[in-house]
């Protein structure tokens, strides 16, 4: 299975990375590995993360890289990475249900 990224999931992990670096370097770098990690892993095991509550979908799926969320759609060829937010922030599911 195929892992894509979209741009703007692409922009959230690069202004996260920009935050967390700003405080803590290392642990910006460790958090990014993590985070290539994790979503790489989805192509071998794409149903390992949970349904996504606020979707209501079985597509909708999210796997957690502390404390983000990582947010992916998933069919029978990609994981489709759509969004990735702080866990304490709301998500706007209209963005991610198209």
């Amino acid at each position: 299975m195929k892992v894509i990224w979209t741009p703007i999931a692409q922009e959230q992990v690069a202004e996260a990375f920009t935050y967390i670096s700003a405080e803590n370097p290392g642990a910006a770098l460790g958090w990014f590995d993590r985070i290539v990690a994790r979503t790489e892993s989805l192509s071998a095991l794409p149903d390992q993360g949970h349904m996504v509550p606020e979707a209501e979908r079985e597509s909708i799926r999210e796997v957690l890289v502390a404390p983000y969320r990582v947010i992916y759609r998933r069919d029978s060829e990609e994981a489709i990475t759509l969004t990735v937010q702080h866990e304490r922030r709301d998500l706007d599911i209209e963005g991610v249900d198209s």
